[in-house]
C-alpha cells in the first residue's frame, strides 16, 4: 500500500507528502517477523533527502528521529535537523529529537 502512495505521489506530482511517506515506508520495513533493516534505513535516507530538498524542517527532524532510532550511533542528522529550529521546542517531534540527542530515549 505504501508503495501505491509513493507511486501516485509521483505520477501526480504531489511532492509536498513524499518525504513523510519514505519516512512511513521506512518504518513500516522494520515491523514484523522478518524486518529488513537495510531497505528501511534506505528508505528513511531518502526521506532525508528529500525534506532537505524542500526544506521542510518537521520533515527533516522526523526522517533524522527514525534514523538514529534505527542506527542509534549515527546523531549528526539529528543535530543538523534540530539546529535549525528556532521555536516549537513544544512540539512532540522537537521533545522526541531533544530526548534522542541527550541520550534519554
Amino acid at each position: 500500500m505504501i508503495d501505491e502512495a509513493l507511486l501516485h505521489s509521483e505520477n501526480i506530482e504531489e511532492s509536498w507528502c513524499f518525504a513523510e511517506l519514505l519516512r512511513t515506508k521506512g518504518q513500516i520495513l522494520q515491523l514484523g517477523s522478518v524486518p529488513n533493516i537495510a531497505a528501511a534505513e534506505e528508505a528513511i535516507r531518502q526521506s532525508l533527502e528529500v525534506a532537505c530538498r524542500q526544506g521542510a524542517l518537521s520533515l527533516e527532524l522526523r526522517a533524522a528521529t527514525a534514523l538514529v532510532r534505527l542506527r542509534r550511533e549515527e546523531r549528526g542528522p539529528l543535530a543538523d535537523a534540530y539546529s535549525k529550529f528556532s521555536e516549537g521546542f513544544e512540539t512532540a517531534d522537537v521533545r522526541a529529537a531533544q530526548e534522542l540527542l541527550e541520550g534519554s530515549s
